[in-house]
């Protein structure tokens, strides 16, 4: 079975819709040009026919043609009349041009009345007359006579051929003129795109930190935003990454030293509190290596999604219900379960693992997230029975490395790092007492 391929440019796919489409219209009046130049000519011819008759008949009903010699031949109409013509009666018959009489001898027996389309060959002609008639019977005198008046269609036909001929040719050229429009048109409208091209080279050689056109078409501007955001995000993930590697390598460091040189120091052996300060400062590394490697879990492998809050939250608490086994976390949900939020899916992974993280270590008994939607926003709620935080101090929370309690293992980087990501959507955090610590996300529904 043959398969056609569709066309994967975009150039080509408008050419082939358009052009098709513009041929097939042209044809058409084309077409329709030729029907209403033929209509128009044949309701002139008969137009005409109509009032030779009603002449012929006034002339005959005025001047009694059976009491005057005038109008015992044929002489007098053919010195006034333009057609062809038949008075027939039975004392005599008129015919002018008396050369047509083989023509008209057919029409004069039949009982069609009316138009009659005609074809008839002359003694010795080479071409057939194509004859339009018009036929009636009229009461002159109280003797019924016969009118035939009639016209050769052929020079009309001609004339007609040669002015559709000339609109054939005036077609094309239109057709041409459209042709050359459409591929210009499609040409111009497609030229963002090799500025857009020009644009992501300047943008990977570092010339430009950002994708911009100017001006920018109306069409453009949404990918080129979501591009720009892209890269945004890009570089807003990378500067966390080398943020929270240094803050890893710096907190590393120090005990790592320490536990180094007391293991060289071969002088004296290892006393009791030496093991049990090492034992300390390895622990140290191992709440920060388990912080890292908790916050990449909560990242997810899919970037440049859009989140589904409800499917996240659950997976997130079936995680956090296995660190946090004394914990009891609920969740009041007001958003349909497949309803996608425009977040990416690591950035609403790492916002929700950060606050639920948060609320799991402060909470005594229970944590609560809330999913809700208005309007305007996308809000997040998350709550713990903990003991809060002290008013003075809620404004400082999401500050980077605070730590208001150090008795927690943990850096001060999760609430900042959601800070950070709630900034760059455009949205609010909002920290409260009630009773326990309570962060609220507010997400704008569109990109700001």
């Amino acid at each position: 079975m043959l398969r056609i391929k569709r066309p994967t440019s975009i150039r080509s796919t408008l050419l082939l819709l358009l052009l098709p489409f513009a041929t097939f219209f042209m044809l058409l009046a084309w077409s329709i040009h030729g029907m209403l130049l033929e209509r128009m000519s044949r309701d002139f011819v008969q137009q005409r026919l109509i009032e030779e008759a009603n002449f012929l008949e006034d002339t005959l009903v005025e001047n009694q043609l059976t009491d005057n010699p005038l109008y015992r031949t044929a002489d007098y109409f053919e010195s006034v009349f333009h057609h062809a013509f038949v008075i027939h009666s039975k004392e005599r018959t008129l015919i002018s041009p008396s050369q047509w009489q083989p023509a008209f001898e057919p029409l004069l027996n039949t009982q069609e009345t009316g138009f009659i389309s005609h074809t008839a060959r002359l003694p010795g002609s080479e071409k057939p007359l194509r004859l339009l008639v018009y036929r009636r019977e009229v009461q002159v005198n109280n003797q019924i006579i016969l009118l035939l008046v009639a016209e050769d269609l052929t020079q009309i036909k001609a004339d007609q051929r040669q002015l559709h001929v000339w609109a054939a040719i005036v077609v094309l050229g239109l057709m041409a003129m459209l042709i050359a429009t459409i591929y210009g048109a499609v040409l111009l409208s497609l030229r963002p795109t090799s500025q857009i091209q020009k644009a992501l080279s300047q943008l990977q050689k570092g010339e430009t930190t950002r994708l911009q056109l100017a001006p920018s078409p109306t069409e453009f501007t949404p990918l080129i935003d979501q591009l720009n955001l892209l890269i945004e995000t890009l570089e807003q993930r990378l500067k966390r990454s080398r943020e929270a590697l240094a803050n890893l390598s710096h907190s590393v460091k120090t005990p790592l030293s320490a536990v180094q040189q007391m293991l060289e120091d071969r002088s004296c052996p290892l006393t009791e509190e030496q093991r049990q300060l090492m034992a300390l400062r390895l622990k140290d590394v191992h709440h920060q290596l388990e912080k890292e490697m908790r916050r990449s879990h909560f990242a997810g492998p899919q970037a440049g999604l859009n989140a589904k809050p409800v499917r996240q939250v659950r997976d997130l608490l079936w995680v956090l219900g296995r660190l946090y086994p004394d914990k009891h976390f609920e969740m009041d949900i007001s958003v349909d379960i497949d309803q996608s939020w425009p977040v990416e899916e690591q950035d609403m992974n790492e916002l929700l693992g950060n606050l639920l993280d948060n609320a799991g270590k402060w909470a005594k008994k229970q944590a609560l997230v809330k999913l809700a939607e208005t309007d305007e926003d996308l809000e997040i709620h998350v709550q713990d029975d903990g003991p809060g935080v002290g008013p003075n101090n809620l404004q400082e929370l999401g500050t980077r490395g605070l730590r208001l309690d150090e008795q927690k293992p943990g850096y001060g980087l999760g609430l900042a790092i959601t800070h950070e990501i709630v900034a760059r959507y455009g949205g609010r955090l909002v920290f409260s007492n009630n009773p326990g610590l309570k962060a609220s996300i507010f997400l704008p529904r569109k990109l700001r």
